[in-house]
């Protein structure tokens, strides 16, 4: 594999990813935060998108989104005491209500957490 074609499509299962990442964010006191899933084992963790397309199959059209790279959304989160990062998650969260659901998804793979 080339330079070129490992930044554009970068390895999730490498643990620094080479540009920015498409991560959920909802509305905040202070701007956009955020938003923190739990694994299905409980745990809390972050979740990042390689593409826009993945993250609106996955939590739908009207998820709001900001581009951040890895290390930023680890500071990001790190003072929560969170400390995991999914990149594209393959099963699907359930959508919020009135938003067509997927085809061809699973639910509930990563659970929404406050």
């Amino acid at each position: 594999m080339n330079d070129n074609q490992r930044a554009e499509d970068p390895d999730p299962l490498q643990p620094d990813r080479a540009g920015a990442l498409f991560v959920p964010v909802r509305p905040g006191p202070a701007g956009c935060c955020a938003r923190l899933f739990r694994t299905p084992l409980g745990a809390r963790t972050a979740v990042a998108f390689t593409h826009e397309r993945r993250l609106v199959r996955t939590l739908g059209r009207r998820q709001h989104w900001i581009r951040l790279s890895e290390p930023a959304i680890r500071a990001l989160v790190a003072p929560l005491g969170v400390t995991g990062l999914v990149v594209d998650p393959r099963l699907a969260v359930l959508p919020l209500a009135g938003e067509p659901r997927a085809t061809g998804t699973q639910p509930l793979s990563l659970a929404r957490t406050a």
